[in-house]
């Protein structure tokens, strides 16, 4: 049965390469992405036939790379952070109930999300229960989107929004913060731009001085609870130790 490898890259970094996808990468004999992450994995793909793309380019593809699947190729279909998290590994599964494409089996190889990778950059602000949600309605109409934040906010979830804006799209990361200070009040939160990159910044604030001018598309958002702290330059969210025992030594 021929076999097609989802690959999720991390946020960038080779360090944050999981062994098993660099791996994976070194065996497959052609590598398809969006090109800016091609370019984040070019020293370990040199010499392998390369499937690019740009955005929106998704479906285009998946086709095209389980076509190579096909004829021969070992192909890995790489995402940045998880490819089961808003990355290519639901796609190709959902292509492979197509003819041609029934008989190849789809393989996911984790990789370190958004959400985790940047947290750690600013601390722990995911200590206990919290949830993701992308805020591009590209595939998920606005108003299922606006729907899942007001039950978060309302329900003090600590939140990582990915996708949060771009040049054209800013409606929904105001109704994001807006949702939340209206309802958790004037909560801690944390901008994580381009991590692990060279263009890394980070930025720690509170909703109600939220700097909307420096979200773009590699942001991720972190929008805290009532239990998060702001300790320096770091964020962190207490999961109840302090309230189950005593933390005095």
């Amino acid at each position: 049965m021929p076999k097609i490898y989802a690959v999720g890259i991390g946020p960038g970094s080779l360090e944050l390469l999981t062994p098993q996808a660099h791996r994976i990468l070194s065996e497959c004999t052609a590598v398809a992405g969006y090109s800016m992450y091609l370019d984040q994995i070019a020293p370990l793909i040199e010499g392998k036939k390369l499937i690019p793309g740009a955005m929106r380019q998704e479906l285009q593809r998946c086709r095209q790379s389980l076509d190579a699947t096909l004829n021969g190729e070992t192909v890995a279909v790489v995402s940045s952070g998880d490819a089961g998290i808003y990355g290519m590994a639901g796609l190709l599964l959902e292509l492979t109930e197509e003819e041609p494409y029934r008989e190849i089996e789809v393989e996911v190889i984790p990789g370190i999300t958004a959400a985790i990778s940047c947290a750690a950059l600013v601390g722990a602000p995911l200590m206990n229960d919290f949830a993701v949600v992308s805020l591009s309605d590209l595939m998920t109409d606005r108003e299922t989107i606006e729907k899942r934040l007001r039950a978060l906010a309302a329900a003090d979830f600590p939140t990582a929004l990915y996708n949060p804006a771009s040049r054209k799209r800013h409606e929904l990361l105001e109704y994001a913060v807006r949702t939340f200070r209206e309802t958790g009040g004037n909560l801690p939160c944390a901008l994580v731009r381009d991590a692990y990159r060279s263009e890394e910044q980070i930025e720690i604030c509170r909703l109600d001085d939220f700097p909307f001018e420096k979200v773009q598309m590699t942001t991720l958002v972190l929008i805290g609870n009532s239990q998060t702290r702001i300790k320096g330059n770091r964020l962190y969210n207490r999961r109840g130790y302090r309230g189950k025992y005593s933390l005095e030594s």
